[in-house]
């Protein structure tokens, strides 16, 4: 696609020049230099070799508050994403944060490789070979590698908690060694070539298991199968479905109950879960649903929730470390002891900021609340 297609496609040439991107954009807010205008207007001005070289591109959330509030419905993140993709062609990038570990997982996950991915999920309760759901893990099991020791994170308490739910409600879902990367932070950036292999890997594997349903508990796999996997694959026929609605069904229909906790938490909406994908009932319904527990909203929440500023594994600086610090401070704000959290990346980048921070504040997988106050 030409840079003067991505612009038709993304109907960045209707700005009306009213700054409302500017003044939502999260990282405009730390780096006044940033603006999801400034990325557009060098390729409208045919500054077509600027616009590749563009830092912004890299920097660029896309967290989706810009285009929720643009008058005009211009889509700034998928105008970054198209011109990600045309830069790696042209063989420029941005700087990858952990050495480029997890980008390098992820293309290793393209070949036949032996993976070792369902052990846990056999200590952790009841799995099937074949059946109609299956349980997309995600890239949890990498992350906890490279997290527990040095961070003392236990990535893998949000599938454990997912796993003992779905069995609580009669599900026991199909997990595979086979299963890759969904592709997400390899999509975002720039990498359309791995990426559409590893979602051709994916549905294939899905398929031969003879499954019928994806139960997803992390955002962005949800919202890469759902929006981004069809333009590469066309319809998967698949049905979708993210954890808490699943979860939220199970209760309304009194398959599940909670027991007795007590505290005062408040719930970080994820960017892909809440802005993009809609949902951000559920989960509050589920906490909620919680007896002996209150839960308090953040100043911004549920469509004009902050980011939990880093994305793809790309551009961690120290603009997203007070991204980070910002969203932690509204937190405390509420009087809450815990953050709670529904991704497992909000999760760990939030955590990095908290060790810098001096306040007395517990973040939390939401899958492991559940499941810790789960009436058996």
């Amino acid at each position: 696609m030409t840079l003067s297609e991505i612009v038709d496609h993304t109907r960045a040439y209707y700005c009306l020049d009213c700054g409302i991107c500017t003044g939502s954009c999260p990282v405009s807010r730390v780096a006044p230099d940033f603006s999801p205008r400034l990325m557009v207007e060098k390729v409208l001005m045919n500054q077509e070799e600027d616009a590749f070289e563009d830092v912004n591109i890299w920097s660029c959330l896309s967290c989706g508050q810009c285009s929720t509030r643009c008058p005009a419905s211009i889509d700034y993140p998928e105008f970054v994403r198209r011109v990600r993709s045309e830069a790696f062609a042209a063989g420029k990038g941005g700087v990858a944060a952990h050495r480029g570990l997890f980008q390098g997982i992820m293309r290793l996950q393209t070949l036949d490789v032996k993976q070792s991915r369902t052990e846990w999920a056999r200590e952790a309760g009841k799995i099937s070979e074949s059946g109609d759901t299956y349980y997309f893990v995600g890239c949890s099991p990498y992350f906890d590698v490279e997290f527990r020791e040095d961070w003392k994170l236990d990535v893998m308490e949000g599938p454990r908690g997912v796993l003992k739910l779905l069995n609580a409600a009669g599900i026991e879902p199909v997990i595979s060694d086979d299963e890759r990367c969904c592709g997400h932070d390899l999509l975002w950036n720039g990498d359309m070539s791995n990426f559409a292999k590893l979602a051709r890997k994916n549905v294939d594997l899905i398929k031969g298991l003879g499954c019928k349903r994806v139960v997803f508990q992390c955002p962005e796999g949800y919202m890469t199968f759902k929006k981004y996997y069809p333009e590469v694959l066309g319809d998967l026929d698949l049905e979708l479905v993210h954890f808490y609605e699943l979860l939220a069904d199970e209760c309304k229909a009194g398959k599940l109950s909670f027991e007795f906790s007590n505290g005062v938490v408040t719930y970080h909406d994820p960017c892909r879960l809440g802005r993009q994908a809609g949902i951000m009932d559920a989960p509050r319904a589920l906490i909620s649903s919680i007896p002996g527990i209150t839960l308090k909203e953040m100043e911004h929440n549920r469509e004009s929730s902050l980011c939990c500023g880093t994305s793809a594994w790309m551009s961690c600086s120290s603009c997203s470390k007070e991204i980070q610090k910002r969203r932690l401070n509204e937190a405390v704000a509420t009087g809450a002891g815990t953050l709670v959290t529904a991704c497992p990346k909000c999760r760990l980048h939030l955590s990095c900021a908290l060790r810098d921070m001096e306040i007395d504040l517990k973040i939390q997988d939401m899958n492991d609340l559940l499941a810790q106050t789960l009436k058996l």
